[in-house]
């Protein structure tokens, strides 16, 4: 009886506290905390499932989280800038991994590889949120009663598929707006300076930043145009993220002005489209997006900003709400910026960057990367202006912002790559187990020796310690793409796909075969067999190459001097690794 007393107590008590608390909370904050909970449970599986995660494969299995590891136990995570990490392509410049500035670069070199990379998206997409919901409050929605809006807009932001070694290149462009503008109009304190300081430490310059900052210099130019405002301290504010984001890409800074080595972007060339092309490029784009800013915008955004722009414009009035018009210039800046997109590739550009080197090395199509800010800010102003059209309308307004999130529950990477793409897990896929067994069966000291890989990327033997000749890389000396092109010539001259692929742009430097195309990555379950291959393996011997590791069978392997020793398999890797050895 004591004891059903004392329960009975207590559950009054905890209605007592419970109800202060929610009297004490208002409702915004009690959806803040729903957002927050819903980023951590968005992110919980990563650390969850850790190694046996699905991840994304495109430009971060194959590439970015090896080269972190590389870089990690290179010994020249702090080297000069003519440092050279002799893994890689017999000795790939140190500048090509980027600066040791940057906060991802030391979350893999101080934790495992997947524990990095589950932080760097928690990482990521709080401050993603939090930016949104700064820039929404503080300037684009105001209204205390439209909170609703502001949180579910920025929570949907948060949860977009972004590239991930991309960390804030594109997400903090709203924190770093909302610092901008707060400075502008003279209301800033320590925290906007601050903002400016440190996100140049967790974003890179060249994948997004530059163009934000292309941009906001835009509106001190308008500034001093329109109100003759010249704006010292913003304009400072400019000047000072962009000398900090130049400070830590010191790195690219030399690559570009002082390396004195061609570098084999020189030879990019994209610029290929008639001006029909580029509109239904700039179309696709509209609509679609890019895969390295994916927005998710199809379904539900697009519809919805579409509707209201053309309820707004069907107004007539003689002067428009402040939303209205600054609805307008998203809703026409959005599609300016994938024309641009679309017209960086046309062929009006092709002699342009056929004199001017940085042109063709710089992709100045990535001005598209400012989309994500402004397709999330329309969204957020056009649910604004239809929640002000009354009751019904509000209705409306909540269902989309509802469904929005409910489109992007799909686009989790575990079940994107997992349930949908059937991709291998992280462990699967750089199959560390296996790769050891390699080594110990080759026996000898990985740096004494070079190995390429066939139906595979090499970004998985480069993960497991070995010394590779072939890579994926963004910068790489033009002389050795030239020296490599030799191994693989016969077999890019019976395919035009793959010659104009590696001859225009070369950034992966793969051993390609005209039978495999532009595949490099048959799991264990392929029947695919290449029966006429023809490699030069002189060339490949020349250049240090003793073994090859491919993921099918080679059925002609002895008329290319290739001697097969072993086919390794293992439970908990995603391929067959059939090892082959230059006679």
């Amino acid at each position: 009886m004591i004891k059903a007393l004392y329960f009975q107590k207590r559950t009054k008590l905890d209605v007592v506290f419970v109800s202060l608390f929610v009297k004490k909370t208002s409702k915004e904050k009690r959806y803040l905390i729903f957002a927050f909970s819903v980023i951590l449970l968005y992110v919980l599986p990563l650390y969850i499932l850790n190694e046996d995660a699905h991840i994304r494969v495109h430009d971060n299995l194959d590439s970015n989280i090896a080269w972190y590891k590389v870089l990690a136990e290179s010994g020249q995570l702090l080297g000069g800038v003519k440092a050279v990490i002799p893994q890689i392509i017999n000795g790939l410049p140190r500048d090509a991994y980027g600066t040791e500035w940057s906060g991802i670069v030391w979350l893999h070199a101080l934790f495992p590889s997947m524990t990095a990379y589950a932080i760097s998206q928690t990482i990521t997409r709080v401050f993603a949120f939090v930016g949104m919901y700064l820039l929404l409050k503080s300037h684009l929605i105001r209204d205390e009663k439209a909170y609703f809006i502001r949180i579910a807009v920025s929570l949907a932001f948060a949860l977009t598929p972004f590239w991930p070694s991309g960390m804030l290149s594109t997400l903090g462009h709203p924190l770093a707006l909302w610092a901008f503008l707060n400075i502008r109009a003279g209301r800033d304190s320590w925290k906007e300076w601050a903002t400016l300081a440190l996100l140049p430490l967790y974003s890179s310059f060249v994948l997004g930043f530059f163009f934000f900052l292309a941009a906001v210099s835009l509106i001190w130019l308008y500034d001093l145009v329109s109100k003759r405002s010249f704006n010292l301290r913003f304009l400072g504010s400019i000047a000072l993220m962009t000398g900090i984001f130049l400070a830590i890409e010191y790195r690219l800074v030399y690559s570009v002005f002082a390396s004195g080595e061609t570098m084999h972007r020189v030879e990019f060339i994209s610029s290929r489209h008639d001006i029909l092309h580029s509109f239904r490029l700039s179309f696709k784009n509209f609509v679609l997006g890019h895969n390295h800013v994916m927005t998710v915008h199809t379904a539900v955004i697009l519809p919805l900003i579409v509707l209201t722009f053309g309820l707004v414009v069907a107004r007539q009035r003689k002067k428009r709400p402040r939303e209205e018009k600054l609805f307008i210039f998203l809703f026409i800046l959005n599609y300016a910026l994938s024309l641009w997109y679309a017209l960086w590739f046309n062929k009006l550009w092709a002699l342009p960057k056929e004199k001017i080197s940085l042109l063709s090395a710089f992709n100045f199509a990535r001005f598209h990367f400012l989309r994500p800010l402004v397709i999330y800010a329309s969204f957020a102003v056009a649910c604004y202006i239809l929640w002000k059209m009354g009751k019904r309308w509000r209705r409306f307004v909540h269902a989309a912002l509802v469904a929005q999130l409910l489109v992007l529950i799909p686009f989790h990477e575990e079940l994107t790559y997992g349930a949908y793409h059937h991709a291998p897990t992280f462990r699967e896929f750089y199959a560390s187990d296996q790769f050891k067994q390699i080594k110990r069966f080759i026996g000898r000291s990985p740096d004494s020796y070079r190995v390429a890989s066939i139906g595979l990327h090499p970004a998985i033997a480069q993960y497991n310690g070995f010394y590779t000749l072939d890579t994926y890389a963004n910068i790489y000396p033009l002389k050795y793409k030239y020296q490599f092109r030799k191994i693989i010539a016969k077999e890019l001259d019976k395919n035009p796909v793959l010659k104009r692929y590696f001859d225009e742009w070369g950034s992966r430097c793969y051993l390609f075969v005209d039978e495999l195309g532009k595949h490099y990555a048959f799991k264990k379950s392929t029947k695919k067999k290449i029966t006429s291959l023809e490699l030069n393996t002189e060339a490949f011997k020349k250049m240090g190459g003793r073994y090859i590791f491919s993921s099918v069978p080679i059925m002609n392997a002895e008329q290319n001097k290739l001697a097969f020793l072993k086919r390794f398999s293992h439970p908990q890797s995603a391929w067959n690794i059939y090892v082959y050895e230059a006679k």
